[in-house]
């Protein structure tokens, strides 16, 4: 026969003739954890103990940190110039309404419209011009797949086989498509111009630059052209052709050669997706050129578009914007709101529980005193 017993460490001990033929004497531990800190959860721990005289103070603290805080922000984003006009074309009076109708992907003679607005106030330093699109989803998941980003990089492995997570845009006449993707071949292509009119009757093109709109991270390292520096890109991208919805190929998109191919600001800009449905992205930058002049005076201005991207498809609007920026950033009134509101509930909070503590506080240090 076998017989067990516990010992004083949990240890339960088999001994008898069964255990020698089965176990050979050995010794079965149980489930219980070990007698240690750590396992018997003993380790030394803080709690903090909330009294009127830390919860108050906090309170107020916070309250007195962020309300200045928020109005600074508010005040900032408030100082920041928008203009922002919508070129889509819905309705039968926009400049752009005959475009936006008989617009074809496969139109041989691109479409132009001018849509004129004026500005109230001048724009005195660096103006930041964007595009914008509604309704657009740019964050659908096979969305943000469709793409190659090793082919992107310069692989030229990649170049003549795309990913799969290009499919349906991976080949096009049995030839590779570069760049593949959805995203690629979904690239905003409207061309904007803006146009000064002059009080004296004259038309003033205004300068817009075109490079130093994309991330310096994705200029230098996650784009890159395939092939050596300097290459004929004609020659690099032979045997490949363009995206299905594409005017032209990708090593057409600029004369200039630092700013062609996969290293094409616009193209860069593009390719980093949108996490909501309304959104800008950076399409230009008109630099100030003078400290006597503004960079964008008051007036009348035009706004030149060739009309390329249709968005009737999905019901989408879209829309140009001119802004200027501060050490904040671009105009976000939210920021300044969420830090004085918190600010203000907290104030709040601390008025409301000092009241309740010195109307009920002493009471209660009374009655406990009497006991």
């Amino acid at each position: 026969m076998a017989s067990s017993y516990k010992d004083e460490d949990g240890h339960i001990t088999v001994s008898g003739s069964g255990a020698a033929a089965g176990a050979g004497g050995g010794s079965l531990r149980s489930k219980k954890p070990e007698n240690t800190a750590f396992k018997q959860q003993r380790l030394p721990a803080w709690q903090p103990i909330l009294t009127a005289g830390t919860v108050l103070p906090a309170f107020f603290i916070i309250g007195l940190m962020f309300i200045p805080i928020g109005i600074g922000l508010y005040v900032t984003s408030n100082n920041i110039k928008e203009f922002e006009i919508d070129y889509t074309g819905v309705e039968m009076s926009s400049p752009c309404f005959t475009c936006a109708q008989n617009f074809s992907w496969n139109g041989t003679k691109p479409c132009t419209c001018s849509v004129p607005f004026h500005l109230d106030q001048p724009y005195e330093s660096n103006v930041f011009m964007y595009y914008g699109l509604s309704n657009f989803y740019q964050n659908h998941r096979r969305y943000v797949k469709s793409r190659d980003d090793s082919q992107l990089n310069g692989n030229e492995e990649s170049l003549r086989k795309p990913s799969k997570e290009c499919e349906p845009y991976a080949k096009h006449g049995n030839k590779p498509i570069a760049p593949c993707g959805a995203i690629a071949n979904s690239m905003f292509n409207d061309s904007l111009e803006l146009i000064y009119n002059d009080p004296n009757g004259t038309k003033v093109q205004i300068p817009l630059t075109a490079t130093g709109i994309a991330w310096w991270t994705d200029k230098h390292v996650k784009f890159r052209n395939p092939g050596a520096e300097n290459t004929n890109l004609t020659v690099v991208f032979q045997g490949t052709t363009q995206p299905v919805n594409w005017r032209r190929p990708v090593f057409q998109l600029d004369s200039d050669p630092d700013n062609n191919g996969f290293i094409n600001e616009d193209f860069i800009v593009w390719m980093r997706t949108a996490a909501l449905p309304t959104f800008r992205k950076l399409y230009r930058i008109i630099q100030r050129r003078s400290n006597v002049h503004p960079t964008l005076p008051r007036g009348n201005y035009t706004l030149e578009v060739v009309y390329n991207y249709p968005v009737r498809s999905f019901e989408g609007r879209k829309r140009m914007i001119l802004s200027t920026i501060s050490w904040m950033g671009g105009k976000n009134p939210f920021l300044g709101i969420a830090y004085i509101s918190v600010g203000s509930v907290c104030f709040l909070l601390g008025v409301v529980l000092l009241i309740i503590h010195h109307k009920y506080g002493n009471r209660n240090n009374a009655a406990e005193i009497s006991h």
